[in-house]
């Protein structure tokens, strides 16, 4: 960037009429509610400070797994499990407590990917199948249909790749089989429509839909997933780390506890997300949030002159995560830059992807109208830099 085009992006001030009320568009964390903020303020100071394995934290714990069973529509039988770490820490959970031989994955950005190196690494698993598909695109479920009658006995993929902003079908590859299906709904989870009956594993931390603090996994576990928890916890040659254990995770949770200290924050502002939700009207009145943002969004991508959608495939754009290219005239990073400056935030690319667009976060917390004056900011920029 030159010195000229640089003070041009710093002297830049959107008139206030045009800005977002909200001027936060994060992929997570994502924008938490000021309302929540400021019940944590209030109600939230008799819980914090204090012991989690008292009534108060407890009954947040409980809220919690009762509300996502609420939200989610749970089958008979499945279970909600917490712990601390994150989905990251989940990964590493399921393949010591998930994966009994080898898994199979789908990789299509950089979180997809990510759980599958996990089992590469795992030294008492083999190499796990990985079935790829380049940035901007998912490859097809049934693709692990092979996979499954071969032997994997665990078959994962992302329900929504945050890094591209894509968005996965989910699905049972192979009808009757014992692999157990997991899916990794991080971004997904509260945003995206679901039928748990096809999953065994739907696993997420709270930073996004959920409208929390990172730090937490939740996991919906299906009775097959139950049941190989705790036949891996029993098998004695297979050591695993409490810490790391989804059969103490889940003997923990049923006490509406998690194993070790939670930030009780994140609980109480999952608490509250969830209870948003479902007074809104729950998993379907979230999603109608999420398309009605996503569809304006890309609806002025394709009609701009100088955007374009990332994801080509239509179903495949997400209604969460949305990845918008620039021509090579316009600079994405300048125009991120002078937003910011501007305090409409978090809308750069992922660092890994390298790509002249932007990402935007359009979770259920999000409203319409911000996501309408975002796009509206973005033009009054680009003509402005373009002068």
């Amino acid at each position: 960037m030159t010195t000229s085009s640089a003070t041009k992006q710093a002297a830049l001030v959107i008139p206030d009429e045009l800005r977002p009320l909200d001027g936060r568009f994060g992929c997570g964390p994502s924008k938490v509610r000021p309302e929540a903020l400021a019940r944590l303020a209030r109600e939230g100071g008799a819980v914090m400070g204090t012991s989690h394995r008292q009534k108060p934290v407890k009954a947040l714990v409980g809220e919690i797994r009762a509300g996502l069973r609420d939200l989610f529509d749970a089958p008979e039988g499945y279970a909600v499990a917490l712990g601390n770490g994150g989905a990251t820490a989940f990964w590493d959970a399921a393949a010591f407590g998930l994966v009994r031989r080898r898994s199979a994955h789908l990789s299509f950005g950089e979180f997809s990917q990510k759980f599958a190196t996990v089992t590469k690494g795992a030294p008492f698993l083999e190499d796990p199948i990985v079935v790829s598909a380049d940035p901007g695109d998912a490859p097809d479920p049934a693709a692990l249909a092979q996979a499954a009658s071969g032997g994997a006995d665990l078959l994962a993929w992302a329900h929504n790749e945050t890094s591209t902003g894509v968005m996965a079908q989910l699905a049972r590859p192979v009808a009757g089989d014992d692999a157990i299906v997991a899916i990794d709904a991080t971004s997904g989870a509260g945003g995206l429509p679901v039928d748990l009956s096809l999953i065994d594993a739907y696993y997420f931390a709270p930073q996004k839909s959920f409208a929390a603090d990172g730090g937490l996994w939740v996991a919906m576990l299906s009775p097959a997933a139950q049941e190989r928890i705790a036949a891996l916890h029993a098998a004695e040659e297979r050591w695993i780390p409490e810490f790391l254990s989804l059969h103490t995770a889940l003997e923990n949770s049923v006490k509406d506890q998690t194993y070790n200290t939670p930030a009780v924050a994140t609980l109480f502002l999952l608490a509250d997300q969830i209870r948003w939700m479902l007074d809104g009207g729950g998993l379907e009145w979230c999603v109608a949030r999420t398309r009605a943002n996503s569809q304006h969004l890309y609806r002025w991508a394709e009609s701009t002159a100088y955007t374009t959608p990332f994801v080509a495939d239509p179903a495949k754009r997400s209604l969460v995560v949305g990845t918008i290219d620039f021509d090579e005239a316009v600079d994405a990073a300048a125009v991120a830059a002078t937003l910011r400056a501007n305090g409409v935030v978090d809308v750069e690319p992922y660092r890994k992807l390298g790509r002249n667009q932007l990402r935007i976060g359009m979770f259920p917390a999000v409203e319409t109208a911000d996501v309408q004056a975002l796009t509206a900011c973005i033009d009054w920029v680009v003509e402005r830099l373009a002068a």
